[in-house]
């Protein structure tokens, strides 16, 4: 299983500085914001429904750090103005364009236009372990082929009788709403193996996520919770057994387990880090 969580040590590697030969965008242009007080949006890219043109609106440089190097803002560290300052970045893409290329063509766009180098390294961090809870797990092993792809859809699905999103082809899906008095997320997730969740989770907490059930497969399961507030520690996982809190909006600790009969235990996780030892304020080349 792919994951994030698990490399060796490397030692410092310096990217963004040899990329002659990598692939590149077929026209690209990086600007500070016309509207730096707006939200952050990004389109298109591969998978999208505009596969041949992405664009950031009002985008930072984290923002566009974490889609090229597909990892978490908790795996970032540098200098703050990279989640504070805003540009407006275009591209267009060449046909035929894999995500692991396109992620490459962002990572040579970020070197040449805003000179970022960064380099790798592993450190210890404080997260949690997915593990099977007592009794086994309450996951469905899903009947859909093409299993793995956990995309959000592009346009709101329709929610059944109880709130969830309906899901016609593999995908993960959470959309908020109202149970009871409680503001509460409702998860769908269709043909998606156990790491798909696991991701899930640790963008909510913004913490790593290891797994350790030793599910393999892919699964078709629905979650309730309430969301977490922004960088609030979570609660204590309950004890094994023990019902916890009310039904109403459920922590995310509790409905995982209660659920979906897995357990989240904290532990200390070895996270690969990216390091960014140099960026500049104002993209050149345009």
């Amino acid at each position: 299983m792919r994951l994030f969580l698990q490399h060796a040590f490397w030692g410092p590697v310096w990217l963004g500085l040899a990329f002659a030969q990598s692939p590149s965008f077929e026209a690209a242009s990086a600007k500070p914001a016309a509207a730096p007080s707006g939200r952050a949006s990004m389109h298109g890219g591969p998978g999208t429904a505009d596969p041949a043109q992405v664009t950031f609106t009002n985008a930072t440089l984290m923002n566009v750090l974490l889609r090229a190097y597909d990892v978490q803002s908790f795996q970032v560290t540098g200098p703050d103005w990279l989640a504070t300052e805003r540009y407006d970045i275009a591209a267009k893409i060449p046909p035929g364009t894999a995500p692991e290329q396109f992620r490459a063509m962002l990572q040579k766009l970020l070197a040449e236009r805003f000179h970022l180098a960064l380099h790798r390294e592993t450190r210890q961090l404080q997260g949690f372990e997915l593990t099977v809870a007592r009794g086994g797990p309450k996951l469905k092993a899903s009947a859909d082929a093409g299993a793995g792809d956990s995309a959000q859809p592009e346009t709101p699905p329709k929610l059944d009788a109880n709130g969830f999103p309906i899901l016609t082809q593999p995908g993960v899906a959470m959309m908020e709403g109202v149970r009871g008095k409680a503001v509460v997320t409702f998860l769908t997730a269709r043909a998606q193996p156990i790491s798909a969740l696991a991701g899930r989770i640790s963008r909510e907490f913004r913490m790593p996520i290891l797994d350790k059930t030793g599910l393999g497969g892919a699964y078709d399961f629905t979650l309730e919770f309430a969301p977490q507030p922004p960088g609030a520690p979570p609660a204590a996982p309950p004890a094994e057994g023990v019902p916890a809190g009310d039904d109403s909006g459920p922590n995310l600790l509790s409905a995982v387990q209660r659920q979906l009969g897995l357990r989240l235990t904290p532990s200390k996780i070895p996270v690969e880090m990216l390091i960014v030892d140099r960026a500049e304020r104002v993209p050149s080349g345009n």
